[in-house]
């Protein structure tokens, strides 16, 4: 064969090799996008069957919406991002099929809004759903999407904020706003408040409902405010520490219950609004004759984990002061939030440690070198705290912990819980040494809140750590103009726990 024959035969060889190739890459490109392709390494078969009902699957046009077309951005945003995700998460997917566990593998956190924002993509949402505003849309959905239009790029707002439920059923889900009142549960609607003579715990009735709520007798005494700052994992915000002393109270055995709000909401729902500086002046000195209560949440806001006995969340700080204002005026006693110092001295229970219980944030917390070296015995933090480390991503019943020395339970863990203070840095810098009651600063634009929730690792559930509410960003998407007062759209875990004052005529 002569040069230019050889010269042909490489080309047309590198051409037919190309084709083939090319070809290859198309066939294995097109099987491994295939719904039974995904379904081979996501070994869940709850999966399969909540897709297959969701309305992505099961819908009036019978188009079946594939994995692909939500778990991986469209090939029109660059094929360079859409091959660049497939390796990414494909590798990932193949990694948990080779060495995990599927029934150890945590799958309701799967489930969470927070997971779901990293694994599907607002584009491959727009995609398909063009239109945005089609035929018999209610007008809080026109509001809803305008206000993604205007506002998608600079918060970041994504499809399953609001429509986590259509690739996956979710029973009971919705994002609508809720109507009407809500069921409270079975139980004897009571017809008069307790009665308190002496100072000992106590349960509430709350007249012309089925709410009670169990109050602990918290002794008065002397403690340090604040942490040591050899503390493991300890801010700055926690010091300097001072030796106050607190008055005797009554404290909310667990934080506030979906059943007991349910109950305030049910009798004072309203469109009207008692101004929230009518509210907080009247918790602070004196009563209203009467508030308006919550306006109707988008959807159930205890994120379908369920009601009941678990921790009421999402409401903001001024819903829950509304609600200490309506207990109050039922029960004719003065209900509200605690102040930070009483919130710690509650929590403390008498013990000086970073915990109530025994161990260290830096055990329960391992970092660095010593987290690759096994797991960390958790079993005495597990015992009393719902946090990262043995929640299911969610909420729980008061149920599953036991209390502290005080008898309160769920005062580290499961929700975070307002405080009445306004919140400074250096608020314990204006506190002086053998203080009475000590209280926050006058004025301030956001609150303190305390104990850390069901997401938290060890460190952030100590008794001394202080967190602040973020106002505007718990807001971020919520499409309301003006923006609700009462429910946080982008926080699933704050709650509050309540405190009674002890009447003035029991010794």
């Amino acid at each position: 064969m002569n040069k230019r024959g050889i010269i042909w035969s490489i080309v047309l060889g590198g051409f037919a090799l190309a084709a083939v190739l090319v070809i290859a890459f198309i066939h294995v490109d097109s099987r491994t996008t295939t719904n039974e392709y995904c379904m081979s390494c996501h070994s869940h078969e709850e999966a399969d069957r909540l897709w297959k009902q969701s309305p992505h699957h099961m819908n009036e046009s019978g188009v079946v919406t594939d994995c692909a077309a939500c778990h991986l951005p469209p090939k029109e945003d660059g094929l360079g991002r859409y091959y660049m995700t497939k390796l990414r998460m494909g590798a990932k997917d193949i990694w948990a099929k080779m060495v995990k566990n599927p029934e150890e593998i945590d799958w309701a956190s799967k489930r969470q809004q927070d997971y779901a924002q990293k694994i599907v993509y607002n584009s491959s949402c727009l995609k398909c759903h063009q239109d945005l505003y089609p035929e018999g849309i209610e007008d809080d959905g026109v509001a809803a999407h305008l206000y993604y239009e205007e506002n998608a790029e600079k918060l970041h707002l994504s499809c399953v904020s609001c429509h986590l439920n259509v690739g996956h059923y979710m029973p009971g889900y919705t994002h609508k706003k809720l109507q009407g009142t809500v069921d409270t549960g079975p139980g004897e609607v009571y017809e008069a408040p307790a009665t308190v003579e002496q100072f000992e715990s106590f349960t509430e009735t709350v007249p012309g409902t089925n709410a009670s709520i169990r109050m602990v007798a918290v002794p008065g005494g002397e403690f340090l405010l604040g942490s040591p700052e050899n503390e493991p994992l300890r801010r700055p915000d926690e010091g300097p520490q001072k030796r106050v002393r607190i008055s005797r109270f009554f404290m909310a055995e667990t934080e506030i219950t979906w059943r007991q709000f349910w109950s305030f909401y049910n009798e004072t729902m309203s469109e009207g609004r008692t101004p929230p500086s009518v509210i907080y002046a009247a918790n602070s000195r004196e009563k209203v004759d009467a508030v308006s209560g919550p306006t109707p949440p988008f959807g159930f806001p205890d994120q379908g984990w369920g009601m009941g006995d678990r921790p009421a969340i999402t409401m903001t700080h001024y819903a829950a002061q509304t609600f200490c204002q309506w207990l109050s005026l039922k029960t004719g006693k003065t209900y509200r939030l605690p102040t930070e110092a009483e919130w710690e001295y509650a929590a403390r229970g008498g013990t000086s440690t970073p915990y109530f219980f025994e161990g260290s944030p830096r055990h329960y917390a391992p970092s660095g070198l010593k987290s690759l070296f096994g797991k960390a015995d958790t079993t005495m933090i597990a015992r009393y705290v719902i946090y990262e480390g043995n929640s299911p991503a969610r909420t729980l019943e008061p149920s599953q912990v036991k209390p502290n020395p005080f008898g309160l339970k769920n005062m580290l863990g499961n929700v975070m819980e307002y405080c009445e203070d306004y919140y400074a840095p250096d608020a314990y810098e204006h506190i002086q040494d053998g203080a009475l009651d000590p209280k926050g600063p006058a004025e301030g634009s956001e609150y303190v809140i305390r104990g850390g929730c069901y997401a938290d690792r060890a460190g952030e559930v100590r008794c001394a750590a202080r967190r602040h509410t973020l106002h505007e960003e718990w807001l971020r998407t919520d499409p309301q103009n003006p923006k609700s007062i009462w429910w946080y759209s982008d926080i699933k875990g704050i709650g509050f726990r309540i405190v009674c004052e002890v009447p003035e005529t029991i010794e």
